[in-house]
């Protein structure tokens, strides 16, 4: 589900800025942004995103700031040297000159220190960026639930819908049977009345329980009801079950679709197309909810 939360903590040497996105995804895709010094805790933050989220793509991203940045980083002149010399050694041995500036060294490793990490742990730091974290999953679950209000109110509208044009199904059906009876015995009259030829009834009874048989459609009216039925309760529930409302949709439209096939009648296929239409718009609601 798409949502939005962000948090900042702060103490009298760090600032720590945490902004979550999330946006629909049918499972749990995490990605995170956070500086090199605190990988360590990659695993941690990792948890702590999944006892909150379960279904979505989820981008993090920590910002995390020295409150005193007079001495943040230092140049290990050990290192810079080491380097200077094996540049010296390789210009020299190609025949070239040597560059104006250090500027070059000093994107190489080890040739600048992060003088915070002589006196401080990423674990140290820990408390202060999960409580950031955590604030900043409060503030994005506000924000999911108040879209997921919205989500729940349009599908509680198109389950309605189903449930009435089911209704409507149900009143038909007894008489579809009847009606196809009607209409058989109708149809042999007029093609044998000028014929010297009598109807015979245990052919039309044996045609029409056929037909009985095949438009039968009790079992799958049945199934309907109760998978409407469990779905307004999982609707209607204090926990979210994106995953069991998603197969709910999934076996309410092949139970719809075999309606349609069996049922052999114009009105009950003007049900089932709207009925299709209201699950179509479940199915694309479902999959944005967690």
């Amino acid at each position: 589900m798409t949502g939005f939360g962000s948090s900042t903590a702060e103490d009298d040497r760090l600032s720590v800025q945490a902004e979550i996105r999330t946006v629909n995804n049918r499972y749990l895709k995490i990605s995170t942004r956070y500086p090199d010094f605190y990988a360590k805790l990659g695993s941690q933050i990792e948890k702590q995103l999944r006892s909150s989220i379960t279904r979505g793509t989820v981008n993090l991203t920590l910002k995390i700031n020295h409150l005193d940045r007079t001495s943040d980083y230092l140049l290990d002149e050990e290192v810079v040297k080491q380097y200077w010399e094996q540049l010296k050694n390789i210009t020299q041995a190609c025949h070239l000159p040597l560059p104006d500036d250090l500027n070059s060294l000093l994107s190489l490793p080890g040739a600048v220190l992060d003088n915070d990490s002589k006196s401080h742990t990423p674990e140290s730091d820990w408390p202060l960026i999960e409580q950031a974290l955590r604030e900043a999953l409060e503030d994005l679950t506000e924000f999911r639930k108040k879209e997921g209000e919205s989500a729940q109110a349009d599908l509680l509208a198109s389950n309605q819908i189903i449930c009435e044009q089911l209704k409507i199904v149900k009143e038909i059906a007894p008489r579809v049977v009847t009606n196809y009876r009607d209409r058989l015995h109708q149809r042999l009259s007029d093609l044998l009345e000028d014929q010297e030829v009598d109807l015979d009834s245990d052919s039309l009874i044996r045609e029409v329980s056929l037909f009985a048989d095949r438009s039968d459609i009790n079992e799958e009216l049945s199934r309907l009801d109760c998978h409407l039925e469990q779905f307004d309760t999982i609707l209607n529930g204090s926990t979210s079950q994106g995953k069991k409302l998603e197969f709910l949709v999934q076996e309410m439209f092949r139970e719809i679709n075999t309606i349609g096939s069996k049922a052999n009648d114009v009105e009950i296929s003007h049900a089932v197309i709207e009925m299709k239409l209201a699950v179509e718009k479940i199915r694309e609601n479902v999959q944005n909810v967690e």
